[in-house]
This record gives C-alpha cells, structure tokens and sequence, in this order.
C-alpha cells in the first residue's frame, strides 16, 4: 500500500490548538547576547513544475512586506528541476527568501547517474540544503553515513545544512526517542568543529507526525529540539548549542505555527504541505516572528516526552 503523501494537506485535526497573536515567540538567547533568527522553510518534495513554482514563489513576492521578514528568515526548497527559475526569479524581483534544496550527493562530481553535486547547488546560489529527510533515509536508504558525508559536502561549500532527526511511532512508544535522536545527532556532527556545527540547523522531524494531520504538541516539540540542543552542547560545546537552530517538523500549518513557535527551544519550521501555498505559507511565517512580550524559558535538563502510542 502506497504510504501517504506528507506533501498535501492531511486530514484530521492537529495536537496543538491555534494560539492567539501575544503567545507568538520572543527572540531566543545565543552566546554573548546574541540572538538566533527564525528559520521557515517550504519543502515541496515532488511537487509543482517550474511553472507552478515560478507562480507560486511570484505570488509569495507579492504577498510578503518588509516586516514580515525583517527578524525571519524564509527559505523555499523546490524540486531540482525548478531551481534555476526560482532562482532567476528570486534575484530578478528581489523577492526576500532564501533558494534552498532537498538533497545533494555527497561528491563534487563523477559517475553517480541521477544525482546532483553540492558543487552545482552552490553555483546556483542555494542557501540551504535539506540532509537526511525521513523520506530519504526511508525510501532511498540514505544511511546516517551517508548523511555524515552529505553534510559535510554541503559545509564544504559554504552552503547550510539543515539536518533532519526523528523517530518512528514505534520508537516513540517504546520510549526511545532519546536513544534514536542521539545516535543520529552522534553519527551526523561527531568530530566537526563547534564553528562548523554553530552553522548547521537541526530539523526535529517525527515520522509518525509527517503527513498524518497530528502534529507533535508545542510541549512535545519543545522537550524535543531541548534534548537535540543539550545533547549538540556534549559534542560541540555550549555556544555552539546555543547557536544552533533547531526547527520543528511535521504537519506544520497556519493554525499550530503560533503555539509551536512560542516554545523557547523552537527556532523555526520545516514545512511540507502548506508551503506549496503562497498564502498559508506566509500565514506561517508570520505566525513565526518574534514579538516583544517575554516568554520564561523552561528549566533545562527535562527529558524528551514519549507518551504511549494511542489506545
């Protein structure tokens, strides 16, 4: 039985409920005072041509005003095919987003049929480059090896990676969310440098929330990219911790964006279905900018929440 598209609009309702304008997030703390910046991204999997895409990133443009994006950062990750006109257009229209990408190889170049260099991303002006998505890993058998060598690849060229982690549903109710998120966060930035993993952003991605409609909680979220910046601190170091930006993904959609983005541990999220439309994804990203009202930030060393499947 085919698996279900994480790309479009699932139904059922998500976990978390819509939060009003005050509970959207403050700035969060990095080393010395400085702050990390949101990061929204729009991953479009296979989906939209370079025509839809040219229609799609040209009604963004026209849709986002300087306030929405002057403390976020936007990124938009079409298929390969579509880059070049997105990007042409993008630099064009000076529309304010980021060009991103979903995957590259590990290699500059050579034999590797139906694959695509991090050399040649770079020479199109790709920001970010999506690294070990669940779907890659599941369905093209991309090992955490494999995602080790990618980003470094992607590093290489002064491109940033956004790498993805995550457990299963069985995973998370036989409470080893910890363990899984562990051993791939060990695999992937074990031996960099912290300048080097400071400039890497971490997507917390759970397979049993992709696609299904039920998005992990805001609390949820939360206990998770905590765990993945606590356990980056024991192998980088703390400012490289508190540098980090850990995004949040998984039935991202205008109504769970506020709720999810006022949790301090959450820098930003990686979105499927609703960024293939200009006006739910702009919905999104202004549910992500920063405001001045403070918000506690939550006592540090709280374990990752694996609640029991449901009965």
């Amino acid at each position: 039985m085919s698996p279900v598209d994480p790309d479009l609009p699932a139904e059922g309702s998500p976990a978390s409920s819509p939060a009003s304008p005050a509970s959207a997030r403050t700035s969060r703390p990095g080393p010395d005072g400085a702050t990390r910046r949101p990061l929204v991204s729009g991953n479009w999997k296979m989906h939209h041509d370079h025509i839809e895409a040219l229609h799609t990133v040209r009604d963004l443009g026209l849709r986002l005003r300087a306030e929405d994006v002057a403390k976020v950062d936007v990124s938009v990750h079409p298929p390969f095919t579509d880059i070049r006109t997105v990007q042409t257009l993008v630099e064009g229209e000076s529309i304010p987003v980021s060009l991103g990408a979903q995957h590259c190889n590990d290699h500059d170049r050579g034999a590797y049929t139906g694959e695509v260099s991090p050399q040649m991303l770079a020479r199109l002006g790709v920001r970010y480059v999506i690294v070990g998505h669940s779907e890659r890993r599941r369905h093209f058998a991309m090992t955490d090896e494999a995602v080790a060598a990618t980003l470094r690849a992607v590093l290489r060229h002064e491109m940033t990676p956004i790498l993805c982690v995550g457990e299963s549903e069985s995973e998370r109710a036989g409470g080893r969310t910890e363990a899984r998120l562990s051993a791939q966060l060990d695999s992937a930035l074990r031996g960099l440098e912290g300048a080097q993993v400071a400039r890497v952003v971490v997507a917390y991605e759970p397979l049993w929330a992709i696609g299904t409609g039920n998005a992990a909680t805001a609390v949820d979220a939360e206990d998770a990219c905590l765990f993945v910046r606590q356990t980056v601190a024991g192998l980088a170091g703390s400012d490289a911790a508190a540098s980090l930006r850990v995004q949040y993904g998984g039935s991202v959609n205008p109504q769970n964006a506020a709720d999810l983005m006022a949790e301090p541990d959450v820098d930003g999220l990686l979105v499927g279905g609703a960024s293939l439309n200009a006006a739910e994804f702009l919905e999104i990203v202004r549910a992500s900018r920063p405001v001045t009202s403070a918000r506690r930030h939550r006592p540090g060393g709280q374990p990752v929440r694996t609640p029991a499947a449901d009965p």
